[in-house]
């Protein structure tokens, strides 16, 4: 979940100062949060057809990390309502699941969820193709996967931060898309934002962070097939391209080690 806001909720425990390193103990608890999160995923994209509307994945999600021991991490974070961001087409980020949201063949639909388990947050992004979508849309979907794998790539103890965002960058604008710059992803663990800021895009006006084995990263690329620009609608959640053009995003978890990297939400292991 990316958000734009620094103010942290009463529910939400006291955000360390600095990037925190994982014990092992907290890395494994970790692995069950992460696991949660992507068993929750898997089954949305699985069940997902036209007709649902965003509320029925959302009481889904809810009702299945529930079920696991956990907690939604996403229900009243900041205020927001529910327990999965759901995003449509040229939704961008943080739409806000509604009854009145139908899904239909064709649609690009981004999922985002997390669980909080024995003190810990998993979090995770998917987008998924609604049926037959259009070679463009496909295109999007894939490049923005392959995209968040460029990154992780480059994950591994000593390197930096502008390692895997340039990774991204440069295999999203080769592919003729656009990084989303108006949101990035972030450390992960006690708190589901923390240190350091994991961004997608080179740049000078974020710390670039050496990564140390033990730390926890939400890695999540956004790529929009026309311009990078966004907005926020009334809502005050739900962010949307400014030209109406398809957005799509992924996510992972992702434990930092001293030879590279374990994925902790792969959804290819539950």
């Amino acid at each position: 979940m990316n958000i734009l806001s620094n103010l942290i909720p009463q529910s939400t425990p006291k955000k360390r100062k600095g990037v925190e390193i994982k014990s092992q103990r907290e890395i494994e608890i970790m692995r069950q949060a992460s696991a949660i999160v992507a068993t929750v995923l898997k089954e949305i994209s699985e069940m997902v057809e036209p007709g649902m509307t965003t509320a029925d994945l959302d009481a889904h999600a809810e009702k299945r990390i529930r079920e696991m021991g956990a907690t939604p991490s996403f229900k009243g974070y900041h205020g927001f309502p529910a327990s999965i961001c759901s995003s449509i087409n040229h939704e961008v980020v943080h739409g806000i699941p509604n009854r009145k949201k139908v899904i239909r063949a064709g649609d690009v639909l981004k999922v985002d969820t997390g669980a909080f388990f024995e003190g810990f947050h998993g979090d995770s992004c998917i987008t998924i193709a609604v049926q037959q979508v259009t070679p463009d849309a496909a295109k999007l979907i894939h490049v923005a996967e392959q995209a968040l794998y460029k990154g992780i790539e480059q994950v591994k103890a000593g390197a930096f931060l502008l390692d895997l965002a340039g990774a991204i960058q440069d295999y999203v604008e080769a592919n003729g898309f656009k990084v989303v710059e108006d949101f990035t992803g972030h450390g992960v663990g006690r708190n589901l934002h923390e240190e350091p800021s994991v961004f997608n895009f080179r740049t000078h006006q974020m710390p670039n962070v050496k990564l140390r084995a033990g730390m926890t990263l939400a890695i999540e690329p956004i790529i929009n097939a026309g311009s990078k620009n966004t907005r926020i609608l009334p809502d005050r959640w739900t962010a949307v391209t400014v030209d109406n053009a398809l957005s799509a995003q992924f996510e992972h978890t992702v434990l930092v080690t001293e030879s590279g990297y374990e994925i902790l939400t792969d959804r290819t292991k539950v």
